[in-house]
């Protein structure tokens, strides 16, 4: 390999002092009893931005997401501490947290403030799936609206 090649290589990859790598996942997790709340614009910009911050306060970065009505999809890369677990505990319970603080008439649906049901995906991404995973994350309101009038 080519010195340049592997200088690209590495410098793709988050350094510490005892370690080099990322961990890169493909997340998806659903509302609690699949109820629509992000069908209009400004529900799912909000719930957006709720998992963004999410995300960076606690050292994640999203790479891609996608809200539907009933479902989040993302790509999120996190530090080689975090398990996937952890990551989703933190995406989903600090997204919800933030969304019922900007959104309080999403307490009528969900009383006692479980946005998210308890199922989830999860899957590693490395580079070389990297862009296919973000562009079908980015082809989620395509893929949903060509599939939405199926009678199965």
């Amino acid at each position: 390999m080519e010195k340049m090649e592997k200088q690209l290589i590495i410098n793709q990859y988050n350094k510490t002092d005892h370690s080099i790598g990322v961990v890169m996942l493909h997340l998806e997790w659903c509302t609690k009893y699949r109820y629509k709340m992000f069908g209009k614009i400004k529900y799912k910009n909000l719930l957006e931005a709720c998992v963004r911050r999410s995300a960076s306060r606690n050292n994640m970065k999203i790479l891609e997401i996608d809200v539907q009505p009933e479902h989040v999809h993302c790509v999120v890369e996190v530090s080689f501490s975090m398990s996937v677990s952890k990551t989703l505990q933190i995406l989903k319970g600090g997204s919800s947290k933030l969304f019922f603080e900007f959104h309080e008439k999403a307490r009528l649906r969900y009383p006692k403030g479980h946005l998210w049901s308890r199922g989830k995906f999860a899957s590693t991404v490395g580079f070389v799936q990297l862009d296919v995973v973000k562009e079908y994350v980015r082809n989620q309101s395509v893929h949903h609206s060509t599939h939405g009038n199926s009678t199965l």
